[in-house]
């Protein structure tokens, strides 16, 4: 069971509001696991029962702020939690994708270290770095999918901000704690878009693996065989790391009425980037 962190709606009147994209949902039971969300604005002990409870984190993608925000707030308290966990032979997971990968940059290095890049909109092929396919996230691929991901344009990204390759190299924090698996490139700059902690079971991507297969509503998200095929790869990869935690719910009621089964999607087709959400408040 994996915790999928909500997030605000900027929009809304009601400042408790929040939503979850659907897709980051479907990506992880594709692979066989369920999802519980994490409401934004909770106590420090509701959240630690909670990551007492789950066996991963995922930190989506989205628009919000990486300091102040109740993504943002959240996200540290798990981070905090997982990092404690992990050093006591506890192994807890986390995956972070877009806004999550640029979280994790901030609550590892404590700077927002970001440049703007020219990658709203926009599908690549990877730049492996030497020695990534024998990561733990890439060493299981098959050969076939990885020169797929490293020659076709089938990871999309959706972000204005990235973290280039030059300011991670001039902090020594996320210099010691990250290892860079891939990289890409704008015009200006070279940045990370895969990463894996050295240590810990701390993964981020700052494109979007979970789009391929669940989201239709812009025309450069790519969903060729192989697209499709990645995603999958990277949703088996992250659930399999969860099946290495033995956290639990206290009952098997508790479980019921956490898991998101007991909230429904909204559709919102071509009015929202997502084609569907689900909605707190």
């Amino acid at each position: 069971i994996l915790g999928v962190l909500a997030q605000e709606i900027k929009s809304s009147e009601n400042p408790e509001s929040s939503y979850i994209a659907a897709s980051y949902v479907k990506f992880l039971e594709s692979a066989g696991a369920r999802v519980v969300p994490v409401r934004i604005n909770q106590s420090q002990e509701d959240y630690e029962k909670l990551f007492n409870s789950i066996n991963g984190f995922l930190l989506p993608g989205g628009g919000v702020n990486l300091i102040s925000s109740g993504y943002a707030k959240a996200a540290s308290v798990f981070y905090q939690l997982a990092l404690k966990a992990n050093s006591e032979g506890d192994y807890f997971p986390i995956w972070g994708t877009c806004l999550g990968f640029e979280e994790l940059t901030y609550l590892t290095s404590g700077k927002i270290l970001l440049v703007r890049t020219n990658t709203t909109s926009v599908a690549l092929p990877l730049i492996f770095t030497k020695g990534a396919r024998e990561s733990r996230l890439f060493k299981n691929f098959p050969t076939e999918l990885l020169e797929a991901l490293a020659t076709e344009s089938i990871t999309e990204n959706s972000h204005i901000w990235s973290l280039s390759v030059e300011k991670y190299n001039s902090d020594e924090k996320l210099r010691n704690f990250y290892n860079i698996l891939t990289t890409n490139k704008d015009e200006k700059f070279e940045f990370v878009s895969t990463m894996e902690a050295y240590d810990v079971p701390i993964y981020g991507t700052q494109w979007h693996p979970e789009k391929n297969a669940f989201e239709w509503t812009r025309p450069y998200i790519p969903h060729s065989p192989n697209a499709v095929k990645a995603t999958f790869y990277m949703a088996d990869f992250f659930v399999n790391e969860a099946r290495k935690n033995f956290h639990h719910f206290p009952s098997e009621e508790e479980e019921s009425k956490a898991l998101i089964y007991n909230y429904s999607p909204v559709y919102k087709g071509n009015h929202s980037a997502f084609e569907q959400i689900y909605l707190f408040s």
